[in-house]
This record gives C-alpha cells, sequence and structure tokens, in this order.
C-alpha cells in the first residue's frame, strides 16, 4: 500500500499514461470492493477468521497461477526471516485495518491508510539506512497535520477503530519496508506466495486459539472470495500501472479512493460526509506527493 517509482524512464506518453490510468482504476475499485465485502463478512465472522479464509482463497490462487505460468521456479527460500517480518506486519495492519472499517466511517480509514507512506519516510532512515532530507521532514509535518484534522484528537473522537486505523497504516508501512528489500531479490510471484502462505498460518494459529474456528456461510463465501480476489487484484493493478508510468503520474489516480469510497459509505451505510475528513485526507495526499516529486526530480 504505498507508491514506489518504478526503474523505467521517469517520462511516459499520454497513451501509457490513460492506459497506467485504467489500470490504477482497477486497483481503487477492487481495494474499495475489499472495503465492502471486509463489512459484510464482519457480522460473521472476526477479523482473523477473515485473514485466514482470504489468505487460503490467495494461496489456492497464487499456486494455480504459478504452475500454470510456469512462475513456480522463480519461489525461493533464501529470504524466510524478511518474508516472516514482512508478513507479520502486514497480518497486523490487515486485521486492524478490518476491524476499523466496521466500527468508523469507510472514509476516515481510507483517509488514515494513506499516512502509510510518511511512516515509510519517518522510518526509512532506520531500517534502509536513507537519509532524512528538508522535504522528507516538511512532509512529515504537513502529513501530521492531516492527520490531526482527520482524527481531531479528544477524549470524544479518539476511539479503537480510529486507533485501528492509525495503527494499520504503521503495519502497511512495516510491510513497505521490508518488500522494498525484498523486491532487490525476490520476485512479486515469490513474494506473493510466501504472504498467502504464512498469513493462512498465522490465521489459523490466531482463529484456533480459542477452539472455536466459524465455517462461512453461503452467504459469506462469496464476499470471501471477493476479499481474496480483491487483494491479489489490487496489488496486480498497481504493479502494472507503475511498470507503465511514473509514480508521480499514477499516484494521484489512487486518491479516488476516497471520495469513491465516501459515496458508498453514504449511500449504502448512511455515514455522514465529514468535509473535515476529506480536507485531511487532501493534506495528507499533498504531503505524500510533495515527497513523491522531489524524490523523483532527484532522477531526472
Amino acid at each position: 500500500m504505498g507508491i514506489k517509482q518504478p526503474a523505467h524512464s521517469l517520462q511516459a506518453e499520454p497513451a501509457q499514461v490513460l492506459v497506467a490510468a485504467l489500470w490504477m482504476l482497477g486497483a481503487v475499485a477492487s481495494f474499495s470492493l475489499m472495503a465492502i465485502a471486509g463489512r459484510e463478512v464482519s457480522f460473521e465472522l472476526d477479523t482473523f477468521e477473515i485473514m485466514m479464509y482470504r489468505s487460503l482463497i490467495g494461496l489456492l490462487a497464487v499456486i494455480v497461477v504459478a504452475l500454470l505460468t510456469g512462475a513456480y521456479r522463480q519461489i525461493t527460500r533464501r529470504s524466510l526471516g524478511a518474508h516472516l517480518l514482512r508478513n507479520l506486519c502486514h497480518f497486523t495492519g490487515q486485521n486492524l485495518w478490518f476491524y476499523a472499517i466496521t466500527v468508523i466511517p469507510l472514509a476516515q480509514v481510507f483517509a488514515l491508510e494513506f499516512t502509510s507512506p510518511l511512516w515509510v519516510v519517518i522510518l526509512s532512515p532506520l531500517f534502509l539506512g536513507e537519509r532524512l532530507t528538508r522535504i522528507r521532514v516538511i512532509a512529515a509535518f504537513v502529513g501530521f497535520a492531516g492527520i490531526l484534522l482527520v482524527t481531531r484528537p479528544s477524549p470524544e473522537t479518539l476511539d479503537m477503530g480510529t486507533l485501528a486505523a492509525a495503527t494499520a497504516a504503521i503495519g502497511f508501512a512495516g510491510t513497505i519496508l521490508v518488500t522494498k528489500r525484498l523486491t532487490r531479490t525476490e520476485t512479486l510471484t515469490c513474494i506473493l506466495f510466501w504472504m498467502t502462505l504464512m498469513q493462512s498460518i498465522l490465521g489459523l494459529i490466531f482463529t484456533g486459539f480459542d477452539g472455536d474456528i466459524a465455517l462461512p456461510s453461503a452467504q459469506t463465501l462469496p464476499w470471501l472470495i471477493v476479499i481474496a480476489g480483491c487483494g491479489l487484484l489490487a496489488h496486480f493493478c498497481l504493479t502494472t500501472a507503475l511498470s507503465i508510468a511514473p509514480a508521480t503520474l499514477v499516484a494521484p489516480v489512487d486518491f479516488l479512493r476516497l471520495p469513491l469510497i465516501a459515496v458508498v459509505g453514504m449511500m449504502f451505510y448512511n455515514e455522514p460526509v465529514d468535509a473535515l475528513v476529506i480536507l485531511g485526507a487532501a493534506i495528507i495526499f499533498g504531503a505524500n506527493y510533495l515527497n513523491l516529486w522531489s524524490e523523483t526530480r532527484k532522477q531526472i
């Protein structure tokens, strides 16, 4: 969940930008559908059960595709420690995200999710040895101002849902940081295989801790398939978009997730559209884009 500048040329033809934008719209739709499906199954399954079933379905899909395409040869065991760390971060963040979408407005969850790249900026010097530049510091402070607008922390507004969404963003940031290291040596197929396998095991452990694993009903199973499919499809669309056009051109399309999910929340869940949440998210996005633009200018 974060946008990484690919290694290709930073210039793109108009036709390439259009194709990349269409792929990004696929990612936007997939992330939004996953949120809707997560809320629909939450009335029957807890977050650990959702993650377990999502990962098992995803694992089956990854294995089938890898066997059909021959990509299974790319699956290695040389970075198991990094894979485990990545999946602990992602499993934690995704569980908190699934919880948050059931207790606070969807738009607020998505707005706080946009803070993940800011946490990457802050934590990169510690975990990747990257330099904390002036632009990165400014972006972090501007983004923090946006967070304050979205959350408006006070005894009345600071609840478990808000804390869960904010902490989920940190978990996703950890995922991004470890993924950056893994992509130096591992392929997408390898990363997705270990992600779905390890998170299936983690889901089974935490779901079975109380000795009660709920089976999905006929009504819930299609939603679980949507969650698993959209989770994989979103990242495939995002990766494809970034392989076609620069991140500075792709990133603005991702922001469409917020107004889209705000409309969905209003129409289907009677959630009011909070202008300050939208404004705060726009500031957070602006901070992310400032840092992204700065990094892109260095590479020209």
